[in-house]
């Protein structure tokens, strides 16, 4: 057994007696990426990880092959792996498919949500229009529509909207600090537009008000093409 292949036999030997490493590296890394600590093209060098979280190669590689499955990292072959971009093209092409399938998924989900469900939500819009901190808003905003999805009993679809969330966050964080307070109102309002729906048995309305609601930030963000060059890197 070579030096090499010795040493990455006691790299799964530690993380098997750490338990799953590479989700617990994966889950701080997600929470970083998402709150905006890496932007779009950021490279994210193994040894570094490693180093910040005390962790061994291989739950470090397997970390960053769970973000590059939820959109999150981007893994180019014997070169390395980087915070995933997109063009506004591509933006604006998930933003589409979120506009038709999370109205799909809602419909799934809105049958089985309990009135403590509904309650949730509804502190949920409350907290985000109550708020002047755009960071904390986007992370109840995020809280919010996926809650709004957790009766859902699917199998793919679920994390394909999670998915398509994730490859849009950093774009959607510049794009909310740049909007004015009508803009921020009428989200607001939408979001107790969903919910009044939703406690109304009114599956229609709250698909229309959710498309509405998704259609209306591609619609912004398609304004704003100086954010795919300000953050994402040459690819």
């Amino acid at each position: 057994m070579s030096a090499e292949d010795a040493a990455e036999v006691a790299d799964a030997a530690r993380t098997t007696r750490g338990g799953d490493a590479g989700a617990r590296v994966a889950d701080r890394l997600r929470h970083e990426i998402l709150a905006g600590e890496h932007a779009p093209g950021t490279r994210i060098r193994q040894e570094d990880v490693a180093e910040r979280f005390g962790a061994s190669r291989v739950p470090v590689r397997e970390a960053l092959r769970i973000l590059e499955n939820e959109g999150l990292v981007t893994l180019v072959a014997n070169t390395g792996a980087w915070v995933a971009t997109l063009t506004l093209a591509e933006c604006e092409e998930v933003y589409q498919m979120r506009e038709r399938l999370e109205p799909l998924l809602l419909s799934y989900s809105a049958p089985h949500l309990s009135p403590d469900d509904l309650a949730d939500l509804a502190e949920l819009a409350e907290r985000m229009a109550a708020t002047d901190d755009l960071d904390l808003f986007l992370g109840l905003d995020r809280k919010f529509h996926l809650a709004s999805y957790r009766g859902a009993r699917t199998s793919q679809l679920g994390e394909l909207v999670t998915k398509l969330w994730n490859t849009t966050q950093p774009y959607r964080r510049a794009y909310t600090h740049s909007i004015d307070a009508d803009a921020r109102r009428i989200m607001h309002d939408e979001h107790h537009l969903l919910v009044s729906a939703l406690r109304d048995d009114d599956l229609e309305e709250a698909q229309r008000v959710l498309a509405s609601h998704i259609r209306r930030t591609r619609r912004q963000l398609s304004r704003h093409p100086e954010l795919f060059t300000d953050l994402g890197a040459p690819r």
